[in-house]
């Protein structure tokens, strides 16, 4: 087993060694460790819905209900009632004519891939996808083309110039994860329609985001355009799991299909019910979205002030590019000195050299808050560039 301890030397030294630290959490955007108080800003958090009194009572009323666990994978013992509450709300808040839950956004989406793509189709993945949809993609089996990330030009080469037999499906994050910006659909579906191809959207961080909340189809008033809507419930949804939604025929074959979906326990129902309590909050507070918004360009005007490198863009995802990895974790590690939770974000997450800080913005955030860190993250950069470290 000495390979094991090669790699984690290795890491080290690259300063890509990775490890859990226990925060306890105090509220949406607050954490204690060792009796400290930190501001979180590296959380997924967006509408800082997890500790929301309804979305909370939801939980503790489906455990007392339901009892702690599932019992059972979904086709056996494992769908309670509150599954198919949410199922219903999630295609009425998606414009779909159904949904189907999964464990998380992970087993959804290889879950999804894998069952609808085999290996006489063609998958055409932006290069900058999430590693679900990747590993979803090569569990396929499917011919796989990477195109340059939201390169229009490129994908519609791609498209004239491979050969296909089977199905072919243009699959792209909604908005991305690392980088805080948003596929362009609109070029996407006029492709996809010139190429007879179905079309993937992963709204992870689209979801309470983007479109009044409803993700990105709804952004690019796309509705009823997009084959296959696919999402999380553990971001702004406030809870656990994944989600796909679609025609009622797609949610069939995927009950019937997605390994992922049929061989794993079902979530516990806590998690379901809190989702649904969130997006309930979701479709009747669009004050929520709102302030979300509010604070992410709150966020960027002032990074951008105080000099930093801050593209622009309208998601609370903010990426402040670093270069080396070891930079990211120093300026992490002196942000937290200072009482920020900030994530750096290195390789292989991001391509060597682009190592970066990933600040996420909540809708719970106090601005007052969000201005003193500004100053603390811009006078952290400004020391590095001043070799002061």
């Amino acid at each position: 087993m000495d390979f094991l301890q090669d790699y984690l030397l290795a890491a080290r030294q690259k300063n890509l060694y990775r490890q859990t630290i226990a925060y306890e959490p105090v509220d949406a955007t607050h954490v204690r460790l060792d009796g400290q108080i930190y501001l979180l800003l590296a959380a997924n958090n967006y509408l800082g819905l997890t500790h929301h009194p309804r979305v909370r009572q939801a939980a503790i009323e489906a455990v007392a209900n339901y009892g702690s666990g599932s019992g059972g994978a979904r086709l056996t013992t494992g769908t309670h009632p509150v599954y198919s509450s949410l199922e219903g709300r999630l295609a009425a808040f998606k414009g779909t004519e159904a949904a189907v839950v999964f464990n998380c956004g992970y087993m959804a989406n290889i879950g999804t891939i894998s069952a609808l793509m085999g290996r006489a189709d063609t998958i055409f993945s932006d290069e900058l996808n999430h590693a679900s949809i990747i590993d979803g993609c090569r569990l396929s089996k499917a011919r796989t083309v990477v195109f340059r990330h939201s390169d229009m030009a490129h994908l519609a080469q791609c498209l004239a110039e491979t050969p296909c037999s089977g199905q072919r499906l243009i699959v792209v994050d909604g908005v991305f994860s690392m980088d805080g910006d948003i596929a362009p659909l609109e070029e996407i579906v006029k492709l996809a329609k010139k190429y007879d191809a179905l079309t993937m959207v992963d709204d992870a961080h689209s979801t309470g985001v983007l479109g009044q909340g409803r993700g990105t189809a709804v952004h690019f008033g796309l509705e009823g355009q997009i084959d296959i809507q696919l999402g999380t419930l553990s971001k702004a949804l406030a809870a656990e799991g994944g989600y796909v939604a679609g025609s009622r025929q797609l949610v069939e074959y995927l009950v019937n299909t997605a390994r992922s979906f049929i061989f794993s326990t079902a979530l516990a129902p806590a998690a379901v019910a809190a989702a649904l309590a969130a997006l309930e909050l979701i479709e009747a507070e669009p004050a929520l979205t709102e302030k979300l918004s509010s604070n992410s360009s709150f966020m960027r005007r002032g990074l951008s002030a105080a000099g930093l490198p801050v593209v622009g863009g309208i998601t609370p995802i903010i990426p402040v590019g670093v270069g080396p990895a070891g930079t990211a974790v120093k300026l992490a590690e002196e942000l937290r000195q200072g009482g920020l939770i900030i994530t750096a974000i290195r390789p292989p997450t991001v391509p060597e050299g682009e190592s970066r800080l990933r600040i996420a913005v909540s809708a719970a955030h106090d601005q007052a808050e969000l201005s003193l860190a500004i100053d603390q993250i811009a006078a952290a950069v400004n020391k590095l560039k001043r070799g002061d470290h």
